[in-house]
């Protein structure tokens, strides 16, 4: 097991046998607009991603779905041949059409070819975390994701796949994923104004099991908007730097995966992200969401 230097806020998490810094980065904003096409920068996209290197984040979140194909590429000629610490994530279970659109493919077939698709566009023999996509945009949705998984399962068996993770689930698929499969994070939707998930945290805090938060700002009313912006001007911070700060200090299986497109950018979220809240701040904040 390697074990990266401890340089950024959070400290560090293990993935299985996988060793990472509970910062991490998404690089979905590396695409166009809309998650697709090429970068409107691309050497600046090639920069964030060997700042990120440089900073010690060990955990980078992508999909071949993300251009599609562009992000992957983007990666693997920044920093392929990648570093012994370096832990991809990828995602299967959706593909992109020509509208840009995020239609469902979880037919055993499909899904092998989006595992063989992310191997070919990364540049490696084995992906280190297959994340299986449920739900649609508007979140997780009812249904047996047994089929879909499964294949994921034989897939790592074959040993494709090290390690597996389920995204935008309920709780009670990712109990139906653990019944098929060890899995080692989720990845959902979650933030100060998005609570649903709290009593899964702690479930799979005790498992020793990761959860990953996506959209840290997502979906916040005008009014939850202004609360955590007075608590931000309070400890003298950006509305992001709270949200991330309040994320590693809610729980210790909590990863964060923030995306930019800017190695400026991506500092100030691992500068922001280190800041301590007071008791005070986190009743304030822990408000928001009730």
């Amino acid at each position: 097991m390697s074990t990266p230097s401890v340089t950024l806020p959070g400290g560090i998490w293990n993935l299985g046998d996988l060793t990472v810094t509970r910062f991490g980065y998404g690089a979905m904003q590396l695409a166009g607009p809309g998650v697709t096409g090429p970068p409107a920068d691309r050497s600046g996209a090639l920069a964030v991603l060997r700042a990120a290197v440089d900073l010690g984040i060990t955990h980078i979140d992508t999909s071949d779905a993300y251009g599609p194909r562009f992000t992957n590429e983007l990666i693997r000629e920044a920093l392929h041949p990648y570093p012994e610490s370096l832990v991809i994530a990828t995602k299967v279970g959706a593909n992109r059409d020509e509208r840009g659109g995020w239609p469902t493919a979880r037919r055993p077939e499909d899904l092998r070819t989006q595992v063989e698709d992310n191997l070919r566009s990364l540049g490696v023999e084995a992906l280190d975390l297959v994340n299986l996509r449920m739900g649609d945009a508007q979140g997780p949705q009812p249904g047996s994701l047994a089929q879909a998984f499964e294949t994921l399962a034989e897939l790592h068996h074959d040993g494709l796949i090290r390690h597996l993770g389920v995204s935008n689930v309920t709780a009670e698929q990712a109990a139906e994923a653990q019944s098929i499969a060890p899995i080692v994070c989720v990845q959902n939707m979650y933030n100060l104004a998005h609570r649903h998930d709290d009593h899964l945290i702690d479930r799979l805090d005790a498992e020793n099991i990761a959860f990953v938060p996506y959209f840290p700002l997502g979906g916040f009313s005008p009014l939850q908007s202004t609360e955590i912006t007075a608590v931000a001007d309070h400890v003298g911070a950006a509305p992001m730097s709270v949200a991330l700060a309040w994320l590693l200090q809610r729980s210790p299986n909590i990863l964060l995966i923030p995306g930019t497109s800017t190695a400026a950018h991506l500092r100030e979220n691992v500068a922001g992200a280190g800041l301590t809240l007071s008791p005070e701040d986190l009743a304030a904040l822990d408000q928001i969401g009730l």
